[in-house]
């Protein structure tokens, strides 16, 4: 025991120049991406904590001087529920929203899998029409679509023209499924059609379990265009109060509350707050789903 304290302690080594260089260079770099990152968070978060926070300050202090309310004024939200037919807008969004993610899933699925996985003549025809379809803008088209559904069929003030078209799929959904379904090795296929599946039970059992983060990532894309769609409803149902969106209900309540801002900015985060909660929520499905389909071309 006296030997071990008696023995000498010897000093640590020094640090070389060079890798106290090399570790400074480090902790720069460590605060200099995290810096970018903090910057570039409150730039996009700003905006939405100004809009809340405008959401519940009164009347007289709205876009005033003061970033923060004096008194929290919960009640403009109520207020804006009130609002005639607000719920309506409401109601109408969602079943717009609803029933045309759903009807373009399931109308995509089956052409994104024919264009990925089967072998037939024209495939990159097809798959250049779809294409060349997304590049095609609505306006371009909207005149004779008018026409057909508003004159011909007697569906305008509704819904209808804007939900029918998706049970026929579309072209930028079919083109996002068909990359992923290019991901799912061929051998899988193969193997449930020796087993005896066919073509749609393969697609049942096989293919959709495996595609589950591609259709996520339609599903929200497809429900964020719906929900935020100005156009379509601006065309089609502008003549019916009864069949207006958000979108375009929060035009119209904008121009009836052009000096209540605290109103409008209530009305603002109600139809902003079921996009963010489901991206929110949704939002390792969506970006797995986006990531994967640029693995393969």
């Amino acid at each position: 025991m006296t030997d071990v304290l008696d023995r000498p302690v010897t000093p640590s080594a020094p640090v070389a120049p060079g890798e106290r260089t090399a570790r400074r260079r480090a902790v720069l770099e460590w605060i200099a991406v995290h810096s970018l990152g903090v910057a570039a968070a409150l730039f996009f978060t700003l905006p939405f904590v100004f809009v809340f926070l405008t959401s519940l300050m009164s009347d007289a202090q709205a876009l005033s001087r003061d970033l923060v309310p004096h008194t929290w004024e919960w009640g403009n939200y109520r207020k804006v529920f009130d609002t005639p037919g607000f719920l309506t807008w409401w109601k109408n969004t969602l079943v717009y929203a609803s029933a045309g993610t759903v009807l373009t899933v399931v109308s995509s699925v089956p052409v994104a899998y024919a264009l990925a996985k089967f072998r037939f003549r024209g495939r990159s025809l097809c798959l250049m029409l779809v294409i060349s379809m997304m590049m095609l803008p609505p306006q371009v088209v909207i005149i004779p679509m008018y026409l057909f559904w508003a004159k011909q069929l007697d569906l305008s003030g509704t819904l209808w023209p804007l939900i029918v078209p998706m049970a026929f799929g579309d072209a930028f959904s079919v083109f996002l499924l068909r990359q992923f379904l290019l991901t799912i090795p061929d051998e899988y296929l193969d193997a449930a059609r020796v087993d005896g599946c066919g073509e749609l039970r393969t697609l049942l059992r096989v293919v959709l379990p495996m595609a589950r983060p591609g259709i996520a990532a339609v599903a929200i894309f497809q429900f964020f265009t719906a929900w935020n769609d100005y156009f379509g409803p601006q065309i089609y149902a502008s003549e019916n109060p009864g069949a207006w969106t958000l979108s375009y209900g929060l035009e119209s309540f904008k121009g009836a509350h052009h000096t209540d801002w605290n109103l409008t900015m209530a009305a603002t985060v109600l139809v902003m707050a079921p996009v963010i909660l489901v991206f929110f929520f949704a939002q390792k499905a969506f970006v797995r789903g986006v990531t994967l389909t640029g693995v393969k071309g």
